[in-house]
């Protein structure tokens, strides 16, 4: 660590690629208290790395935090190099088709000749190679709550994973990260059940998508009594919070936002539309069956949902007649 540390500052390329070898042969045989130690320093060096193995020192990072190192600390760094390397990639990607070559190439280099980093530039190519491994350190920095409620850099971040996204015409290539950017944490959430005109005031931290929050959902109101149907099972439930694994279920509801879209379970929370300063949610019967395996779309990421009241029928019943107004 010491000797890359150093060569890394002095900018010597030799003595860091050589040391660089040498930290990743020795870095699965580290303790929890070398790695604790190392996250930080690590991710202190990434804008120094060359953009090469740049990507490569930010999954080390991220695997420190995973093993108990600051995730407050390395993020800021992670996510700063991460939006420059998606940055980078959009340019690339939008290039590659001006010029009409068609697919583009694989982040694993497939389909790149020594041309093509001559035409576009060892930078770009190195950003577009990167992106994979920028998304699991990314996602690694995000299963702390701490990261996601305080660490500047993520809506810009977001926007870099989006526009990368859009330039390569793929609208889930980095799903992964694009969904752990978007969870919300303390989040109020109003749910209406359109059947009984019962309305819930919820608050949601954590989900990572809208399999997890309608069985998070059905839990706090089938399953305490509020509405009636089939609860989740508790196991269903417990696997959607922050148990290992994922169990069999059934959903319960059909989410639609207040302007009469539905919200695709295949989203995530962040797709409800805000209707005066909260998420709006209005749950109908599922139109045929659903069936999934309940966990968490992150594994690393606990996920909550709290009934914090029932509305007054009057509250609902005002909130149903502006959705209905909003879909003439």
């Amino acid at each position: 660590m010491e000797q890359f540390e150093a060569a890394v500052r002095r900018q010597d390329a030799d003595a860091a690629e050589k040391a660089f070898e040498a930290l990743q042969r020795t870095f699965g045989a580290a303790g929890d208290a070398e790695l604790r130690e190392a996250g930080p320093r690590l991710a202190a060096l990434l804008p120094d790395v060359p953009p090469g193995p740049r990507a490569v020192v930010a999954v080390l990072v991220g695997a420190c935090v995973e093993r108990g190192a600051d995730p407050t600390a390395c993020a800021p760094n992670v996510f700063r190099c991460a939006r420059e390397a998606f940055e980078a990639a959009e340019e690339f990607a939008r290039r590659w088709a001006a010029e009409g070559r068609g697919g583009l190439p694989g982040h694993d280099g497939e389909g790149l000749t020594e041309a093509d980093v001559e035409r576009f530039g060892y930078g770009p190519v190195a950003a577009w190679e990167s992106l994979q491994e920028f998304e699991r350190a990314g996602v690694a920095m995000l299963d702390s709550p701490a990261v996601r409620r305080g660490t500047p850099g993520r809506p810009e971040l977001l926007a870099a994973v989006r526009g990368a996204a859009e330039a390569a015409e793929d609208r889930f290539r980095f799903k992964c990260l694009e969904y752990a950017l978007a969870v919300l944490d303390d989040e109020p959430i109003v749910a209406i059940d359109r059947a009984t005109g019962a309305g819930f005031a919820l608050r949601a931290s954590g989900i990572g998508d809208n399999f997890q929050l309608d069985t998070l959902l059905a839990d706090a109101l089938i399953g305490a009594g509020h509405l009636p149907g089939e609860p989740p099972s508790a196991d269903a439930v417990a696997c959607c919070r922050d148990r290992a694994g994922m169990v069999p279920t059934t959903g319960a509801f059909n989410l639609v936002g207040a302007d009469g879209e539905w919200i695709w379970h295949e989203g995530n929370p962040s797709d409800i539309p805000v209707v005066d300063g909260v998420r709006l949610v209005v749950l109908d019967p599922p139109p045929y069956v659903r069936n999934w395996d309940a966990g968490r779309f992150f594994p690393g990421m606990t996920g909550d949902l709290v009934l914090e009241r029932v509305l007054k029928p009057e509250e609902s019943a005002a909130l149903l007649a502006q959705v209905a107004e909003s879909v003439r």
